[in-house]
């Protein structure tokens, strides 16, 4: 799969194992955001020239190829920035929509800071309260803790699919029931889920699922949030401009139908030809077999860690529910240290607390680093990676 990524003969060599971060890109993207911009640029909807309706059709068909892949209807697929605006945008329209003063809310310790700053946010704003369900000592979340937060004042529950510290896949069917037990709406960080896992948001059964574009191999600065017609239609609009409204006068104004009602001003198109392309490129894989290939190179990398790096700790050990991403503190050398002999080696990993402060803040560490194989990764990357922890132990430790 290599050979489909550009970057790697832009730079031999270079060893990514930062896909958690964002994913490379493979050429069917790039390509089609080059010909959008070379043979089909234009503003979308608005006009009736054949290059206008040309554009037009691209990027409804980019919202087409996303929701059959989710297994949503187009009025209830809407594009964003990425997964942290769709979190934002739920936030602010569903918190006027249901929260009052005593209401709950209701996280896990794991999120991302995208996935509780805008519930912060929106609780201060209502008089509502932010609640954390806890981990148990293996580091998966404490369910039996998570039936006893929930209770009648819980209104949300929002947490991610796949960790992106501990790259284990959340029990979302076991969060939905508990949440609809009590009349609670699910929001779903789908950052890392929508790049490792196939993803049915009818299944899933959630009332919202969020996104980013560059996590599952398309460009950054798009992404998608899934959610419920039925709320959608009820929730007020999240920003103000034009294509979102249905008419404006000097006394007020009426809202476009969905999708359009959430998506004010003009979008990203070519992100969303270029998110299109992705998902046609995601089609042509094996999502499983990519899956199984993750988890082995992961298993390499802990076997390698606990025979030769006794200072090493790992934030968890591999389940049935992980994705093969392997977080790592090491006693004598800082995660920013071992990300730059890394550098020097061209091995990219991540290093800080990966925007989970409060995670970090449990386990009792400042920061960590981050290993994360995907498709275009293999056993000799893995290889380079050891290498060059050894280097930082002899420089450090």
């Amino acid at each position: 799969m290599r050979a489909e990524f550009p970057i790697f003969a832009a730079h031999p060599g270079l060893v990514y194992l930062d896909s958690a971060a964002t994913s490379q890109k493979p050429q069917i993207v790039i390509d089609r955001m080059n010909r959008y911009y070379g043979a089909e640029n234009a503003n979308v909807h608005r006009g009736v020239y054949e290059l206008s309706e040309s554009a037009t059709r691209a990027f409804e068909g980019a919202r087409e190829l996303v929701a059959t892949a989710i297994n949503a209807a187009l009025t209830e697929t809407i594009f964003t920035r990425g997964t942290t605006e769709a979190i934002n945008l739920v936030a602010q329209s569903l918190g006027q929509l249901v929260l009052q003063p005593g209401d709950e809310i209701l996280l896990t310790i794991a999120e991302h800071h995208s996935n509780i700053v805008p519930w912060q946010i929106v609780a201060d704003r209502h008089g509502a309260k932010v609640r954390f369900i806890p981990l148990n000592k293996d580091r998966r979340l404490d369910m039996q803790a998570a039936a006893h937060l929930v209770n009648p004042r819980t209104k949300i529950i929002a947490f991610a699919h796949i960790s992106n510290v501990l790259g284990i896949e959340h029990p979302v069917r076991e969060l939905v029931a508990l949440a609809k037990s009590v009349g609670a709406l699910t929001v779903i960080d789908g950052a890392q889920g929508i790049a490792h896992l196939p993803v049915d948001v009818k299944a899933l059964d959630c009332d919202f699922y969020a996104f980013s574009g560059h996590k599952v191999f398309g460009p950054t600065g798009i992404g998608v949030l899934y959610g419920r017609q039925s709320l959608l239609e009820r929730m007020p609009p999240y920003q103000g401009g034009g294509d979102m409204i249905e008419r404006v006068s000097v006394t007020g104004s009426t809202w476009n139908v969905l999708p359009s009602k959430f998506e004010a001003g003009t979008p990203n198109i070519a992100g969303a030809v270029g998110l299109g392309a992705a998902f046609e490129f995601v089609k042509t894989l094996d999502q499983g077999r990519i899956l199984a290939h993750d988890r082995s190179l992961g298993m390499t990398l802990v076997d390698e860690l606990k025979r030769h790096f006794p200072k090493v700790q790992l934030m968890i050990e591999p389940g049935p529910d992980w994705i093969g991403l392997v977080t790592l503190a090491h006693a004598s050398i800082h995660p920013h240290d071992l990300a730059a002999i890394c550098d020097s080696e061209q091995v990219c990993i991540r290093a800080g607390h990966h925007c989970a402060q409060p995670l970090m803040e449990l386990f009792g560490v400042p920061a960590t680093a981050r290993v994360a194989p995907f498709l275009y990764n293999d056993e000799n990357d893995i290889d380079r990676f050891v290498a060059a922890l050894h280097k930082a132990e002899k420089l450090f430790a």
